[in-house]
């Protein structure tokens, strides 16, 4: 399983890195920034309910 998901990969960056560097780019616009933008959203919401679970903690 681990070596067909390994060629997979190979396979995938072989096309993506044979790519017009424009295209690359895009497909990085497309892909990895929807990406950032969803781990930054999970992170904020993490550190607010952190934060908030502090703040209700330290109330006397």
């Amino acid at each position: 399983m681990a070596r067909a998901i390994a060629d997979w990969w190979d396979a995938v960056e072989l096309w993506l890195t044979q790519l017009a560097f424009p295209l690359q780019v895009g497909l990085a616009i497309v892909v990895v920034l929807p990406l950032c933008w969803a781990v930054a959203g999970l992170l904020d919401r993490a550190a607010g309910v952190v934060t908030d679970a502090l703040a209700r903690r330290r109330r006397p």
